[in-house]
């Protein structure tokens, strides 16, 4: 993902957990069961989940520009170890 769908997925999770926990809470007040806003925020949640975790295509448009990786000189010598003297 780019630092854009980034953003762009936090909003939306943010809208959809947010909807879903004020739809929750009324009809659980409407119908006086707690156990109601709890399902339906943890629909939101799951819905959330699935429309924002995965690398869908509408997070990566402007993906990111990485450096080339420097070629590898040919690996130097590495020091001796001195021996501990007893």
């Amino acid at each position: 993902q780019d630092y854009d769908g980034q953003r762009r997925a936090e909003k939306l999770s943010r809208i959809i957990i947010t909807l879903f926990g004020v739809v929750g809470l009324v009809w659980g007040y409407i119908i006086q069961q707690f156990s109601q806003t709890v399902y339906i925020l943890g629909a939101g949640f799951v819905l959330a989940a699935i429309v924002t975790v995965p690398p869908w295509p509408m997070y990566r448009r402007k993906p990111l520009q990485w450096q080339k990786p420097r070629p590898e000189n040919e690996p130097s010598e590495q020091p001796s170890k001195s021996k501990k003297k007893k």
